[in-house]
């Protein structure tokens, strides 16, 4: 596994962009410059986040998010992967 996150990443697992692997070594995004802990799904290339929006789900069970853009900075929470 590299040093640097994935470009795109999604916590739905029914997601393509979803890897549990990175998930599981712990991720953090800050977006505008802010810390954020609800984001749902990213993309550094693009620009955008999609952030959760409280405790509300859609009719299939998934929070209901919104988009947002700016500038995303993914950072792993842990300096090394695990063995």
């Amino acid at each position: 596994m590299t040093q640097t996150p994935p470009d795109h990443l999604s916590n739905n697992p029914d997601s393509p962009h979803y890897d549990e692997a990175v998930l599981r070594r712990g991720i953090g995004i800050r977006f505008n410059g802010t810390e954020r802990t609800n984001v749902e799904e990213y993309c550094v290339s693009e620009g955008w986040v999609r952030l959760s929006m409280g405790k509300a789900l859609d009719r299939r069970g998934h929070p209901l998010t919104m988009k947002m853009n700016g500038v995303v900075e993914p950072y792993f929470r842990d300096e090394t992967p695990e063995g």
